[in-house]
């Protein structure tokens, strides 16, 4: 097909895709999807190789959050079941955090709800990260608390923070369908503090909230001209208790060709399988691995994930590898003007969409006996589109109870 051989020479470039070449993307038809991903397959080995980054989400503070994001089960009038707790004290949060890291984890992602941080939660935060920091030499520590006001973006990068996430979601002509107490711009201004504070930047989308092609590619062109270091791939999950309880529009097929555009309009960012894979993805999960070069291992925000030894399994026999700790993530030519940490992320933090920074987009459970992906008693498969909630399931473990996480 001669647009996937363009796209793929343009993906070596660094070249910009055209807007008709991304829809292209998305409009492909299924018998074609695998020649889709093997393309975008070659511009994700050519800048990062068979590696796979893991990254850990620690929710700092669940609930409550006075922002109306449709898609968040944190949100302002959500009646969804979940945790709700206050600031995780900096040693639970570090304790929290060494679980993921035992797992493979190299990127710890501190998330918060709320509209944006107070100074003295930028306190808090900051005593979190030297406290884990201090116990863990290595690890990348990522934040999301939401906007950003002057001056805190750098002070988390003065307590080692490295990178930020804050995600655009949709694109701007839709945004005020999805959230009103705060604008597209707000968020825009947050990456772009974050990026003038010396953080790598990570930002992201979330699919399947009833936007159309034009909407997600609007959304990750948008991205490409902001650069963050790396770019988070939320896909919705409907949450009951939430306003887009019912949108029920992915399937996996669709789910690999919004990877496959994303990997090509952004061809040497991380980019990172987030919220919902679980879900959407289901036993398509492994093909992902192709177009993404990162995911989140174990749980989510406020949702479980896909149990944390099978997602190593599945990296595995996938034919990928776990990046270590001693490997940089992103190419030289990124990782030198992201200060040396070279895996930005984003998403991490910023990818689900649960967290009151509203980036981070809750995949499903997939893990416990009855339920999806590593279930030990599945329910048939139904059709395309049919809502799956049986693969949505509350976190009920790791930080803000006394159980031990999933990773």
């Amino acid at each position: 097909m001669d647009l996937l051989n363009t796209l793929v020479d343009k993906g070596l470039r660094r070249e910009t895709p055209t807007r008709d070449e991304a829809l292209a993307v998305l409009a492909t038809s299924d018998d074609d999807l695998l020649d889709v991903v093997a393309a975008a397959g070659k511009v994700r080995r050519h800048w990062f190789g068979r590696r796979v980054k893991l990254n850990y989400l620690v929710n700092l503070k669940s609930g409550l959050c006075p922002e109306d994001c449709s898609y968040c089960s944190q949100r302002l009038g959500s009646t969804a079941g979940i945790l709700k707790y206050t600031w995780l004290k900096p040693g639970e949060a570090s304790e929290a955090a060494a679980a993921g890291l035992a797992g493979g984890a190299k990127r710890v992602c501190l998330v918060a709800s709320g509209r944006g941080p107070t100074d003295r939660d930028v306190d808090r935060v900051s005593e979190t990260i030297r406290t884990i920091k201090d116990q863990h030499e290595n690890v990348e520590v990522c934040a999301c608390l939401g906007l950003l006001s002057d001056g805190q973006a750098e002070r988390l990068r003065e307590a080692g923070a490295d990178a930020y996430n804050h995600n655009l979601n949709t694109s701007e002509a839709t945004y005020g369908d999805i959230t009103t107490t705060h604008t597209y711009a707000d968020r825009v201004d947050t990456v772009n503090k974050a990026h003038a504070a010396g953080l790598s930047a990570c930002s992201g989308l979330i699919a399947g909230m009833g936007e159309n092609d034009e909407d997600l590619v609007d959304v990750v062109f948008s991205l490409r001209e902001l650069d963050p270091d790396s770019v988070p791939v939320n896909f919705l999950i409907p949450f009951e208790g939430t306003p887009l309880a019912k949108e029920w529009n992915l399937t996996p097929q669709r789910c690999l060709r919004i990877l496959a555009m994303v990997r090509f309009v952004c061809p040497d960012a991380e980019v990172r399988i987030a919220g919902g894979r679980e879900v959407h993805l289901r036993t398509m999960q492994p093909l992902a691995l192709n177009l993404a070069n990162s995911i989140f291992l174990g749980d989510y925000l406020t949702s479980e994930g896909q149990a944390g030894k099978a997602d190593l399994e599945m990296i595995a026999d996938a034919g990928f590898e776990v990046e270590g700790a001693e490997q940089v993530t992103l190419p030289e030519h990124r990782a030198a003007a992201a200060g040396g940490c070279g895996s930005h992320e984003g998403a991490g933090c910023g990818s689900r969409a649960e967290a009151g920074c509203g980036s981070h987009a809750e995949a499903g459970c997939g893990s416990h006996e009855g339920g999806g992906v590593c279930g030990t008693a599945p329910a048939p498969e139904p059709a395309a589109n049919e809502a799956r909630t049986d693969l949505v399931a509350v976190r009920r473990r790791g930080a803000g109870t006394d159980l031990a996480p999933n990773a």
